[in-house]
């Protein structure tokens, strides 16, 4: 892969970030490379919004928030938590029929609270829970088993793995994913073809529904002090979702989208190099570098490479 973003420390470049991106515009075309997108990748969470158009294609009746949350990687905000009760509760279920993780939550502001409140890891704290909670509502609403939700043959993955592939292309490979649930793989550009279509698809489809909630309720995808909120907020009209291991999509307002993976999975070089890739892609986004500090102050930064 090639480098993608640079670290400099008092003028000299000491750390290099390689990875790929791509831009592919309103007919599904690659527009702009940096490096190679037919590259495998595992999108780590950034497969939420096809995740949620499978459950919503299988029938899953939620909209607007709390269908925002079925796709997010939420921070464990008090807002986020009742909202996954709130999906469990349409099933008839508590949070004991969750096969997440228990995990703290992702937001550092959030993981201190519980600490202090002298408490521990929840399945519920683990950001992927509403995606689990929706896959549970989903099996209880097409009278499906609740227990093995997350085994590959369970028609709720089976109903997943077909939007996926719809969309995006059939997966190169099944593994799992840090949640428990299966995890599909494909080329970085197929993963951005996938979310231009989600961003051109006609009004009161799957895929308008969920797009349309996570457009509209970005802070349910991501939370309050997240950079993907922030991305959205300077973008209106796009739907932005990181994943883990550093993988950033963005649908774009104008129909086309972007994709990101940096290559050693660490998080620092991401949003720096998914705004500029925006930024090249038309849309006026802030593109300010993240401080590097010594001593407490700016004595470099963080910046992109091309």
């Amino acid at each position: 892969m090639d480098v993608v973003a640079e670290v400099v420390r008092s003028g000299l470049v000491e750390s290099r970030h390689r990875g790929v991106a791509v831009h592919v515009d309103p007919q599904g075309r690659v527009a702009w490379a940096h490096g190679d997108p037919s590259v495998e990748i595992f999108p780590r969470s950034a497969n939420k919004p096809f995740q949620a158009i499978g459950m919503v294609g299988a029938g899953l009746d939620l909209d607007g928030a709390e269908l925002a949350l079925a796709a997010a990687s939420h921070s464990a905000e008090p807002f986020h938590l009742d909202g996954v009760r709130g999906i469990l509760a349409r099933a008839g279920l508590d949070e004991a029929s969750l096969q997440t993780p228990p995990s703290y939550p992702l937001d550092p502001h959030e993981q201190a609270a519980v600490l202090r409140a002298g408490e521990g890891r929840l399945p519920i704290r683990m950001d992927c829970s509403g995606k689990h909670a929706a896959m549970l509502l989903t099996s209880v609403q097409r009278g499906w088993p609740t227990g093995t939700y997350l085994e590959a043959d369970h028609p709720v993955q089976v109903a997943i793995v077909d939007a996926f592939t719809e969309l995006v292309g059939p997966p190169v490979r099944v593994g799992v994913d840090g949640c428990g649930a299966p995890l599909l793989s494909t080329a970085l550009e197929q993963l951005a073809r996938g979310v231009s279509l989600v961003m051109r698809a006609a009004d009161g489809t799957a895929e308008a529904r969920v797009r349309d909630a996570m457009v509209g309720h970005p802070e349910q995808v991501s939370g309050t002090r997240r950079e993907d909120l922030a991305l959205a907020r300077d973008l209106p009209g796009s739907l932005v979702k990181s994943g883990a291991e550093s993988v950033l999509v963005v649908g774009l307002p104008d129909g086309g989208a972007i994709a990101v993976k940096i290559e050693d999975g660490g998080e620092r070089a991401l949003f720096v190099v998914g705004r500029r890739v925006v930024e090249l892609a038309g849309h006026a986004v802030p593109v300010d570098p993240p401080a590097v500090l010594g001593g407490g102050r700016r004595v470099g930064e963080i910046r992109p490479a091309f």
